[in-house]
């Protein structure tokens, strides 16, 4: 599991990672409370609509950042993305007015959909072996899961000493960090593409590649599955636990260290897995979980209302377990499905497009729940579920991740790819990726 820390390189930026994701949930703390000091009892409807908004500048710009970045140094890209996201929580304590704090989280938002694909796409480059790459993929997630424990238990007892506005400074504190982590790091340069692109394919080739690419088609449905029971445990845990269970703050922090705790088990026991059974097996097997267990939950609340206490823990545990078993996986997908050259525009794609389904798992939680109640919130979203697995089987047929036989009709004799791959006319096997060589996925007869 640790054995990639051992890479220099690597071990710098994950650190980065760490202390700029600590500083991210200061600002979730943080901004949870100015909403409040500024809304009151509809601090809610205004977190929520800042949620939509984040959700919408992960969508609409992460394609866009890649295309224009693919230009510019990579290690500029992470430094500038990163001084912005500091200079942009340093204004945050002067925000009094509701659109402000919209503004500034579009516009930290935008950043972040600078930095992260970029940032995820460096990872491959520096750990080529693809056990220790799978491994750093388990750590990464891990990195999110603790900053999901940590980070309010931080904030916690940093209240008891000082105003939560100070809580931004530790944010910006955390980009900073990262930002001056990554200067002293040797990031490795972007790989150049071997012929220039106008911009407009550039914008579109992460997109084209990946849904011409049948695993990562399957990748997004389930992607959909996982937002769908994922977004009833983050918007809706404070309303059970608080409105149902008529317990404390405490308690809510509880439900969600389960949800977080299951996912670390699973970020933890992945690597092993994986060296034994393929992404496809393990992923659509947790979506099939995910959605039994949502839609028993919700027949049992339908019928029953709610469980006890600690059953309800075990069933958010459960539900991180298989959440995080479809998400951690995924990287590897991404890496083996592009050139190292198109992997930025990837990576940036799996960005937009996992986060387009947030987007609309997030106010169906949250809408739904007030109105219909949790019982068919949970059933409305394990249908989701269900009708996203089934369709991840069906996009993801099995074997395509190894040599596929195709022909090139449209390459001249002696092309130097037929060459590479000693054709015997224009028909040859190799493991396949979308490329210019390769626009359309073979049919396997």
């Amino acid at each position: 599991m640790f054995r990639p820390l051992s890479n220099r390189i690597y071990r710098a930026l994950f650190s980065a990672q760490i202390i700029a994701l600590l500083g991210t949930g200061l600002l979730t703390v943080a901004l949870g409370l100015l909403a409040y000091d500024l809304a009151g009892a509809a601090a809610g409807a205004v977190l929520g609509t800042a949620y939509a908004i984040k959700m919408v500048a992960y969508v609409g710009i992460a394609p866009i950042a890649s295309a224009i970045a693919e230009r510019l140094p990579r290690k500029t890209v992470l430094i500038a993305a990163d001084v912005i996201r500091a200079a942009i929580a340093l204004a945050l304590p002067f925000v009094d007015a509701i659109w402000q704090i919209y503004v500034l989280i579009f516009a930290l938002q935008t950043a972040s959909a600078t930095f992260t694909p970029a940032f995820q796409a460096t990872i491959p480059d520096i750990l080529e072996d693809e056990g220790d790459y799978t491994q750093a993929l388990s750590l990464s997630r891990l990195a999110y899961d603790l900053e999901n424990l940590i980070s309010p238990i931080l904030a916690g007892l940093l209240l008891m000493l000082i105003s939560y506005n100070y809580l931004f400074l530790g944010t910006v504190a955390g980009f900073a960090a990262s930002a001056l982590i990554v200067l002293m790091t040797p990031v490795p340069p972007l790989r150049p593409a071997q012929k220039t692109r106008p911009f407009r394919e550039r914008l579109t080739r992460g997109l084209r590649i990946y849904l011409a690419t049948p695993r990562l088609r399957g990748l997004l449905a389930l992607n959909m599955a996982a937002a769908a029971a994922g977004a009833f445990v983050l918007v809706n845990t404070v309303v059970i636990v608080r409105s149902g269970f008529g317990a404390g703050d405490g308690d809510v922090a509880y439900a969600l260290a389960a949800f977080g705790g299951g996912s670390m088990l699973a970020a933890l026991a992945l690597p092993r897995l994986l060296d034994r059974i393929s992404e496809r097996r393990v992923m659509t097997a947790a979506g099939m979980a995910l959605t039994a267990l949502t839609l028993a939950l919700a027949a049992y609340m339908l019928i029953r209302g709610l469980m006890g206490w600690w059953p309800f823990l075990a069933a958010w545990a459960l539900i991180g377990l298989f959440y995080s078993s479809i998400l951690t996986p995924s990287g590897r997908l991404l890496r083996n499905s592009a050139h190292a050259a198109d992997r930025p525009a990837v990576f940036a794609a799996q960005f937009a497009l996992s986060h387009a389904c947030w987007l609309l798992s997030y106010p169906l939680a949250g809408w739904l729940g007030e109105v219909a109640g949790m019982g068919l919130t949970l059933a409305a979203l394990g249908l989701i579920a269900l009708v996203s697995t089934a369709a991840a089987l069906w996009l993801w047929p099995r074997g395509e991740a190894g040599a596929l036989l195709h022909s090139h009709p449209d390459l001249p004799p002696g092309h130097a790819h037929l060459k590479a791959h000693r054709s015997r006319g224009k028909t040859h096997r190799h493991v396949f990726v979308i490329d210019d060589e390769h626009r359309v996925w073979p049919t396997q007869g």
